[in-house]
């Protein structure tokens, strides 16, 4: 499963006090521990509370690159914040996120082929989120379409079902799940799913617990990539335990350090 890591997002308080006060330090050691964690990509996120969001895109991009190559997921919805971030960013980045609106798409795919990034779109229009599986596939196929007509590769895009806080959406888990199963038959290739996955979590007294179970119930159903914690021990092991037990990778009594190897 490819691993998108979280933590370089000005919503959490640490990011956005470095990002005010251009701390470098803070932002390359939650890059660094991602990596070594198990992030294969980034999240470069600066938070609602920006200013100016365009030079602090900026600048986290150029500090995150003094310290690893890594690909980045550009995590906004501001075109112009977007671009930028993609033109510094460089090879394998990818665009977060666009929504199913078509007005949306037809900003973000062209830039994804420009730029030719791989691109997440989030099954939700400005009507909301869908609260069926059928609701969500039917935004995830207009999705697919938009992206052949711009000749987006099928395989470079990523579809998030989009989970709600369980606390306050529970029967949404249920209609994710089956919208991760349904999207691998929109097309041939398939597209490839994705989740945030801590929005599940948001607001519960457990959030670890709840976060590694469902993505074990996501993996079952075909999931392809997470935007997740990869700090949190307790879910990576999670989901090296269920890629295991799904055939992903051979057993051996050490597989845990076997997969920490393998990255």
């Amino acid at each position: 499963m490819l691993i998108i890591g979280e933590k370089i997002n000005g919503m959490f308080k640490n990011v956005r006090e470095a990002i005010q006060s251009r701390n470098k330090v803070v932002i390359q050691e939650l890059a660094k521990k991602q990596i070594e964690c198990g992030a294969q990509v980034l999240d470069i996120n600066t938070g609602p509370a920006s200013i100016n969001p365009i030079e602090d895109m900026e600048w986290l991009v150029k500090t995150v690159r003094e310290v690893t190559d890594a690909p980045l997921a550009i995590d906004t919805t501001k075109a112009d914040v977007m671009r930028h971030g993609l033109e510094l960013a460089g090879e394998g980045s990818f665009i977060n996120s666009t929504s199913g609106d078509r007005e949306k798409l037809d900003i973000f795919l062209p830039m994804a082929k420009e730029f030719n990034a791989k691109v997440i779109a989030l099954t939700m229009t400005k009507s909301g989120v869908p609260l069926t599986a059928e609701g969500r596939l039917e935004v995830a196929s207009n999705i697919v379409a938009a992206a052949i007509e711009y000749s987006i590769d099928t395989q470079n895009l990523y579809i998030d079902a989009v989970i709600l806080p369980v606390n306050v959406a529970q029967d949404h888990a249920r209609a994710v799940l089956q919208t991760i199963r349904d999207c691998k038959i929109l097309c041939d290739p398939p597209p490839k799913t994705i989740l945030g996955l801590s929005n599940v979590s948001q607001g519960t007294s457990v959030r670890s617990l709840i976060d590694r179970t469902f993505l074990v119930l996501a993996l079952a159903n075909g999931l392809d990539a997470a935007i997740l914690n990869p700090l949190d021990e307790e879910l990576m092991n999670a989901m090296v335990t269920a890629e295991l037990l799904l055939g992903k990778m051979l057993y051996c009594d050490s597989f845990l350090e076997a997969y920490k190897k393998m990255r």
